[in-house]
């Protein structure tokens, strides 16, 4: 069975959705470890963790891009990256620490495995092969930074990790040049824009349910009482509303405009690779706020502490951001829904000094439900006036 040019029809594998689960429990591990280590410095580790985890799944959903996932091989492959997304979960909550190279150790063999199977299973074909020996590459160089990494600590574990993941990000847009092989071209990744599409909204619905599954847990240790429940309304609710805002419309349609695209793998890696990341980031750091709100809904004598109110109302807006720019990128143009949104996000800020968790996640929800509303109506009024 062949191993390489799969997904005929552009649908996703069961076991890429097997493959998935490990992921719930890394989203898990990070919006517990921010909320455990809820400080800037918390913020900022959680952050740099959160690309390189997205970085990781990323890379695995453009190979599968061209690997078939019937073929026994890559479901092998596919398992051994589950064990190392089990290893690398595992350690998040002291990449910073003890676990640090537990952490760079998984994350590197992931990385590189994945790249050079790829570069093996698709070398019937010249130009795939060689852009993936050209990725291999450039994540074994960042990778020395990794494992280095590992063994400093404090300011230095976090410049060189940050030189790692620095030439990780910018291998996409240096096209992977590398010496003696030169660099890729965008027509090497002719990637099914169906594929990537789903897979990323299908990781968005697995941040978005380990959300509801944190508050769920999380409200079920409280007493059934008024200011409970009404926080428990809140998430849900606000949780629904970023799945409207990113599925209702934007979802869809990207899929249908990146199968139909000229440059797919153009579109992919800017709208698909890059601009997903404050996304997920949103989603993250909203679940996170909805726990606040259920544990500490009045707050601090009645208002709520300036890194509290940073998730409260940052988690939605980032999450609108990174939709406004995910859809420019795609259908060329900014929705103001979602800029008068951030806007009313960003004045409720001057209430955290006399609003509690609870009053601020009630105003962050409410935006979020504008935004869809919004957007909602105007598409369809358009549709009637076109139709």
């Amino acid at each position: 069975m062949r191993t390489g040019q799969g997904h005929e029809s552009g649908k996703v594998g069961f076991v890429e959705l097997f493959f998935d689960l490990v992921y719930v429990f890394a989203i898990t591990q990070l919006s517990h470890s921010l909320l455990h280590h809820f400080t800037g410095i918390g913020l900022a580790e959680t952050a740099f963790l959160l690309v390189a985890v997205w970085w990781v799944w990323v890379y695995t959903t453009w190979a599968m891009n061209w690997l078939n996932p019937a073929a026994t091989s890559v479901r092998l492959m596919l398992f051994f990256q589950m064990f190392g997304g089990l290893v690398l979960a595992l350690a998040i909550p002291h990449a910073f620490g003890a676990g640090g190279l537990a952490f760079a150790g998984a994350y590197v063999f992931m990385q590189v495995s994945r790249s050079l199977f790829t570069a093996w299973a698709l070398r019937a074909h010249a130009g795939h092969f060689r852009s993936f020996l050209r990725i291999s590459i450039w994540l074994m160089f960042s990778g020395v930074f990794w494992i280095a990494g590992a063994f400093l600590e404090h300011e230095a574990r976090w410049i060189v990790w940050g030189i790692a993941m620095a030439i990780e990000i910018a291998g996409p847009y240096a096209l992977y040049w590398t010496p003696g092989l030169g660099a890729s071209t965008i027509r090497d990744w002719d990637i099914r824009g169906e594929h990537m599409a789903e897979r990323c909204g299908l990781l968005m619905i697995i941040a978005l349910g380990e959300s509801l599954l944190v508050t769920g847990a999380t409200f079920a240790e409280q007493a059934l009482t008024l200011i409970p429940i009404a926080g428990l309304v809140t998430a849900f609710v606000g949780t629904v509303a970023m799945w409207w805002v990113y599925f209702n419309i934007g979802a869809e349609r990207a899929a249908h405009r990146i199968a139909q695209a000229e440059d797919p793998g153009q579109l992919g890696r800017l709208a698909y690779t890059y601009l997903h990341i404050p996304i997920i980031a949103g989603i993250l750091l909203t679940a996170v706020s909805d726990e606040i709100v259920l544990l500490h809904p009045m707050g601090h004598h009645g208002a709520t502490a300036p890194l509290e109110g940073l998730a409260l109302l940052g988690g939605p807006a980032l999450f609108l951001a990174g939709n406004l720019f995910f859809k420019k990128a795609v259908f060329g143009k900014f929705a103001r829904s979602h800029i008068v949104g951030i806007a009313m996000l960003g004045a409720a800020a001057f209430a955290m000094p006399m609003a509690g968790p609870l009053a601020l996640g009630v105003v962050a929800t409410v935006a979020v439900v504008i935004v869809g509303a919004w957007e909602h109506t105007a598409v369809n009024r358009r549709k009637s006036v076109a139709g």
